[in-house]
């Protein structure tokens, strides 16, 4: 499956180094372009492109540290991993948090904990339950 075939998200972001470092190593995906204003993250199936916000909308945006969980937005990314329990571990290494093992949650055949990225984007990390 060529890059422009894979499905998709796009995130905008403060620093989108910082970020698309988080998801890379926490999904694994591969960084395949690296530019001042875009970076693309890859796995097999997967591409997720991450630009900066708009430098005028970008100075009114405040992260706090540590950042706080943004649940206004329409939005959610998902991404399957071998071990939650792996990446809540790192995942605060990388400035992200995920809820607490009690918080994780069984649907469909999978198994499934929210968090958020280093600036508060709510993100759900799902393992196979079987």
């Amino acid at each position: 499956m060529n890059s422009q075939q894979k499905p998709g998200a796009v995130l905008f972001a403060k620093d989108i180094v910082r970020i698309a470092r988080f998801y890379a190593e926490l999904v694994p995906m591969t960084a395949t372009l690296t530019q001042p204003d875009l970076i693309v993250l890859e796995s097999a199936h997967f591409q997720l492109v991450v630009h900066p916000i708009p430098k005028q909308i970008a100075k009114s945006i405040k992260i706090a540290s540590p950042p706080v969980r943004r649940t206004d937005v329409p939005a959610k990314l998902i991404f399957p991993v071998a071990d939650i329990a792996e990446v809540r571990a790192r995942a605060s290494a990388l400035g992200g948090e995920l809820n607490p093992p009690a918080k994780e949650f069984e649907a469909r055949g999978f198994r499934a904990c929210d968090g958020h990225d280093p600036e508060g984007n709510v993100v759900q990390f799902r393992q196979s339950a079987l």
